[in-house]
């Protein structure tokens, strides 16, 4: 599997539409997708609109998997590019 980066600019109104949104991709993920696409992790963007955005790392057979898992769960799936290498500085701040 390739890693790859997904940003979802201004796609939740707020934090309960983003957590609803959020388990309905994860059960996708795991139930219906697991060898295709599994989601690493997601930051949280305030968005100059009020709204909420996200920036997700995935790993995924290819992009396609991942336009797909979007579309399965209702959400923006277009703005994708692969992650070539990780540097770590420091862990992510709790």
């Amino acid at each position: 599997m390739q890693l790859y980066m997904i940003r979802r600019p201004s796609a939740w109104a707020d934090q309960a539409e983003l957590e609803k949104t959020a388990e309905i991709s994860a059960r996708i993920g795991n139930e219906d997708m697991p060898d295709k696409v599994r989601w690493i992790r997601s930051y949280v963007i305030n968005e100059p609109d009020g709204r909420l955005g996200t920036a997700c790392v995935y790993e995924a057979v290819d992009e396609d998997a991942l336009r797909e898992h979007a579309r399965c769960v209702g959400m923006p799936g277009d703005d994708i590019v692969p992650i070539s290498t990780t540097v770590v500085m420091r862990p992510d701040p709790g």
